[in-house]
Order: C-alpha cells, then structure tokens, then sequence
C-alpha cells in the first residue's frame, strides 16, 4: 500500500497546466490519484494531461476553466463528480502577480485599479469559488475531503513592487483559518501552503521579471543573481519539494493538520 494512501482519490487542481500546479498534478498521479487538471490554457493542458497520465494507476482528466467564472467552476467540480463519482481534494492553486509600485513617478509601472481588481479576481474571489463549489460536493456525499490553498511565504508582504499580491496572499491566509473553522466539524480539514523562492518555470517570463526588477530599482540580471541568495538554505526550492507538501497534506498522514498554513520557503521568512 502506498504510504499516502491516495491511490483512486480524485484531486482537482486549478492552474495545473504548467509551473506548481503542474507539478502537483504529477505529484498526486504518482501515487495513485485521479486527477482533474483546471486551468483557462487549453493547449498547455492537453500536454500536461500527456506527461502526467503514464506516471501512476489513476486517471487525468482536463478541464477547461476560469477561476473567476461562477460557471466554470461549477464545471470543473461537476466533471469531477460525474467522471469519478466524487471530488476529495482540492488544490485552490490557480494565482496570477502582476507586479506594479503604488506611485511611479514615470508612469511606467503603476498600481492600477484595472489591476488591482484582475490581481483580485484570481487570486481571491477564485479561491473563493472553487472552495465553495468544492465543498458543496463534499457537504453533499458526506464523506469530507480536504481543501488546499496555496498563498506565498511571509516575506512576500515586504518586498517592492508586489502589493496588490501581498494583499491577496494575506487574504488567502485568512480564508484558510476561516474556513477551516466553519467546515472542520462538518469533515472537511482547509490548510494553506506558502512556497518561497522557487526555481524558475517557464511562467517567468522576460516581460515579468522586467516590470519586477524596475519595482525593485535593480536590473534583470540582479534580479536573477539574487535568487536563493538570501535563503537560509542557500537555494530556491524546487517544485517537487512543495508537490510533496502537497500530497502529504492532502493524505490521511496530515489528519490533524488544518486551519493552518505551511511555509515551504527554505527557512526565508521575512523580507
């Protein structure tokens, strides 16, 4: 028996077509799961749906979604229900970062309220909607299941440029502690995951880290040489090591782990 015991449990994850969420989708079918992969990039998830599904015994299943659509959401967690019979895990995974100063004397890179509210929708009101989507299918069966909410680790909130983002990550803290103490009693445990610094993906794009290094006053290539250097570890972390995290929280090994958020930022926690 593996040692998670998740072999035929069925895992939606959102924004699972590339970066974390790609990786925890791995994470979950090798060691038996079923997996829903939900993301809005149909393409990138028809490849990802081809790299996951011959590394374990379950299924991998794509479905196309929008986090901040009602009914796309809706969608995701009614395939899960019809295709597998119910839905036990969720992994609220699916986040955008735009980062922007709140006053840039240029005008180049500033904080507005179109992104403000985008920053927002994903990674707040998405969370949202897919737990309470997901929780209504695991109220409805009665068998529980387990929530995951990914945020970042703690000294995001101080870094230049990220505001909006550090709001939302917040945001997410606080809706796991909530939510865990509404659903706990009702068999559903809620926990959070906050990675740090990790190894790039292909997510990072040459436009992203442009706008980033401008919101930090350094150059693209300082940005890139400063990553790991300031983690206690002396590196970034690697996506599999947080698909581990992940696995094991949604297993029953983490049956008294909830309402909490785990930091995985390798002993980085403040600025």
């Amino acid at each position: 028996m593996n040692w998670t015991n998740l072999a035929e449990k069925n895992v939606a994850i959102t924004g699972g077509a590339c970066g974390i969420g790609l990786a925890v989708a791995k994470g979950f079918a090798e060691v038996g799961a079923n997996v829903i992969l939900a993301d809005f990039a149909e393409e990138q998830g028809a490849q990802a749906i081809e790299e996951i599904s011959s590394l374990g015994s379950g299924e991998a299943v794509f479905v196309r979604c929008d986090v901040t659509s009602k009914a796309d959401v809706e969608n995701m967690v009614a395939t899960a229900v019809e295709r597998f019979g119910r839905l036990d895990v969720l992994v609220n995974n699916a986040g955008i970062n735009v980062p922007r100063l709140l006053v840039d004397p240029t005008g180049k890179e500033e904080l507005t309220e179109e992104i403000w509210d985008k920053v927002f929708a994903v990674n707040v009101k998405g969370q949202f909607l897919c737990a309470q989507a997901a929780a209504r299918a695991m109220l409805a069966d009665g068998k529980g299941g387990v929530l995951i909410n990914m945020s970042s680790e703690s000294g995001m909130e101080g870094s230049e440029g990220q505001s909006v983002y550090a709001a939302t990550k917040a945001a997410n803290q606080n809706l796991t502690r909530s939510w865990a103490k509404e659903l706990g009693n009702k068999g559903i445990r809620v926990v959070g995951v906050a990675p740090g610094i990790m190894e790039a993906t292909s997510m990072r794009s040459d436009t992203y880290e442009e706008s980033l290094a401008y919101t930090r006053g350094i150059s693209v290539e300082e940005l890139r040489s400063k990553d790991g250097s300031s983690i206690p570890l002396g590196r970034s972390g690697k996506l599999s090591e947080v698909s581990d995290l992940v696995v094991f929280l949604a297993s029953d090994r983490a049956s008294y782990l909830h309402g909490t958020t785990v930091n995985i930022s390798g002993g980085k926690s403040r600025g």
